[in-house]
């Protein structure tokens, strides 16, 4: 297949992120107490809702996030190996800071999504 020029995909994620504050485990633990709401505190989650939680969680991928580089080149792997993504493309990484509006190239990534 002829590489086509100009054309590149990014995956960016960015700082603070909510996803970084919990893990699947405490967001199944959360939700097996109360549906209604939590709140996140300087020592952690705590369950703020009344009423019956759910199980249900139990069975949901969060996809949350504890490393932001290694989640980033995970997520330019799994578009990488996906059937409809062309190997012609290349999928760039970068994380984005919230704070400073910088944009940060995500070095680990480039392997995972260089072109074939």
């Amino acid at each position: 297949m002829r590489q086509r020029r100009g054309r590149e995909w990014f995956v960016i994620h960015h700082t603070d992120c909510g996803m970084e504050t919990f893990s699947d485990e405490i967001m199944r633990g959360l939700l097996a107490k109360s549906l209604d709401h939590a709140v996140l505190e300087s020592d952690g989650w705590h369950d703020r809702g009344s009423g019956s939680g759910t199980s249900e969680a139990q069975y949901i991928d969060w996809l949350t996030i504890q490393h932001q580089e290694e989640t980033i080149a995970e997520d330019i792997q799994r578009l990488r190996r996906h059937p409809l993504v062309p190997p012609w493309i290349p999928i760039l990484g970068f994380l984005y800071e919230v704070h400073s509006d910088a944009l940060h190239p995500v070095p680990v990534a480039d392997s995972v999504g260089m072109a074939k």
